[in-house]
């Protein structure tokens, strides 16, 4: 087992779900991964553990999507775990670096926001969400796996993105408020 699988056990055996729904969805993770070593790679046919974090501005009420390159929505940064991500948190942190091109990303939070299970062109990806902060002045870059990359208002993404970016970001919202 490796250190990020053993991480990624231990995120989700502390995470406390926020409804029903969500803990149906830790506790299917939380078997996966029991059942798949490699339950954190691409190669995983059987799906695999990702890391994805809402670039968010809370000051300005902004979020950053990507216009994904590869499914051409509006999509939070984020993908697959690498063998040099020490943790989950870290994996989104550094996937949220590299698409969003800003510097300086910090977690709103250390444990993750929510879950998503989705269906890819590679497979079943069983998604891991956190949240991160823009710091004040940063600049947006357009990588290689994004087709555009914006800001929206708060109440500008439900009609860009799909209702996972949506339920997401509502939580955010809450979290902040709740702060």
């Amino acid at each position: 087992m490796s250190f990020l699988h053993a991480d990624a056990v231990g995120v989700l055996e502390r995470w406390s779900a926020p409804d029903e729904g969500q803990e149906r969805l830790r506790e299917e993770y939380l078997a996966h991964l029991a059942a798949y070593p490699d339950g954190l790679w691409k190669a995983c046919a059987q799906g695999h553990i990702t890391a994805s974090a809402l670039v968010v501005d809370p000051p300005r009420e902004r979020a950053l999507l990507t216009l994904h390159a590869k499914l051409r929505m509006w999509l939070q940064t984020g993908g697959h775990c690498e063998p040099q991500d020490a943790s989950l948190a870290g994996a989104a942190l550094r996937e949220s670096a590299e698409e969003s091109g800003i510097a300086g990303l910090g977690l709103l939070r250390p444990e993750p926001v929510r879950l998503d299970r989705h269906r890819t062109p590679c497979a079943w990806h069983l998604d891991v969400q956190y949240a991160v902060v823009a710091p004040e002045g940063a600049v947006e870059a357009i990588s290689d796996e994004s087709l555009d990359l914006r800001w929206f208002g708060y109440d500008e993404v439900a009609a860009v993105a799909d209702g996972s970016v949506e339920a997401l970001l509502g939580r955010i919202r809450a979290l902040t408020r709740s702060a």
